[in-house]
């Protein structure tokens, strides 16, 4: 192991829960309705903001973008991807969940779901938008966020630091064409020039431009990049807050038409990250890993990386589309859900050592 990964993963497994990561939901909620009365206030303001466009691309939202996506991405090692051979076997469990079963189950779920169980309950017009907004959630693995949960649990800081490199690195090349086919077999148009530009603007450029920032403030000394990321760090929540605002200051008519659409969209997305967690969760177990590998596993294959997804539904459906509404109901049920798990995996730490 080099000395640079080692003390990474030990920061990753200190790494506390912040005010604002703690509290996200009753933050999420918070911004549902300043954006709705903000909409309902001022149209005028948020219609001029909505209109501020190049290339389909709208200049304020994607400078959230990058302020609320790139400290998160700071915090990816991607020296320790050698260390994988370490935990082969919970390495491939965590691949084998994160990229073939959540995103075709995901496709499945909301076929299920959105398609014919609650097709009656929500705008005709808007249930391809809800599926994708679905299939771009569970295709876009979560990243640093999940250091906090593994922490909870004891899990393993290297395995978990290495595991999320691997993932970033597959993102990287996998996301767009995922996305595309997942898109293509639920007859869904794909457009697939705003996708690509999607993924340069969202992952790529991001990626390159944290991983520049962290080796010019890792050449500063650990103490530096640790006071830098602790100043940036807030700022990524508080870019994701103020896209939700506006992103709701356009969502709001629809959500008061139809109060219960948030409830239905959350139906699938629970079902979704309950299974695959379950699911890595017992396939580490077969495979013989040990807790501290299986729990971080778990909530790898259970959690998204939703500020991604936000991001890329709003390049390519827009802020008052259903697919962008879709990824916003998987933030706002995030923490809670995440935290059940993890005392879920808390409580059966003795079972789990005697099989």
């Amino acid at each position: 192991m080099s000395a640079q990964c080692e003390v990474t993963a030990k920061r990753a497994a200190g790494a506390p829960m912040s005010f604002f990561e703690r509290y996200l939901t009753a933050w999420v909620a918070l911004c549902i309705v300043i954006g709705i009365a903000l909409g309902q206030g001022m149209p005028g303001v948020f219609k001029a903001i909505g209109a501020m466009e190049i290339a389909k691309v709208n200049l304020p939202v994607g400078l959230l973008i990058w302020v609320m996506i790139i400290p998160m991405l700071i915090k990816v090692d991607f020296g320790a991807l050698h260390e994988v051979r370490r935990h082969v076997r919970g390495i491939g469990v965590t691949l084998f969940v994160n990229w073939l079963v959540k995103p075709f189950s995901m496709a499945f779920l909301g076929w299920f779901f959105i398609r014919n169980l609650f097709a009656p309950m929500l705008p005709a017009d808007q249930l391809d938008s809800y599926i994708a907004g679905l299939i771009l959630l569970a295709a876009a693995p979560c990243t640093a966020m999940v250091f906090v949960w593994s922490r909870l649990t004891n899990g393993d800081p290297l395995f978990t630091l290495s595991q999320v490199a691997l993932n970033d690195s597959i993102m990287v090349v996998a996301f767009a064409p995922l996305v595309g086919f997942l898109l293509g077999i639920s007859a869904i148009t794909v457009p697939w020039d705003t996708l690509i530009t999607s993924v340069v603007l969202y992952i790529v450029i991001p990626v390159i431009l944290a991983q520049l920032l962290r080796k010019q403030l890792l050449a500063k000394g650990q103490e530096a990049f640790d006071a830098a990321m602790a100043k940036i760090g807030p700022w990524s929540i508080t870019a994701l807050l103020a896209t939700l605002v506006l992103l709701f200051t356009f969502q709001g008519e629809a959500i008061l038409k139809q109060p219960l659409v948030i409830a239905l969209l959350a139906v699938p997305i629970l079902i979704q990250v309950f299974f695959n967690s379950a699911l890595a969760y017992w396939l580490n177990r077969l495979v013989g890993e040990k807790h501290n590998v299986a729990c971080p596993s778990a909530l790898i294959g259970a959690s998204n990386f939703f500020e991604l997804a936000v991001a890329v539904a709003i390049g390519l459906f827009g802020l008052n589309s259903g697919a962008a509404l879709a990824t916003v109901v998987g933030v706002l049920v995030e923490v809670p859900v995440m935290l059940s798990l993890v005392a879920f995996a808390n409580r059966t730490r003795v079972r789990f050592a005697a099989l």
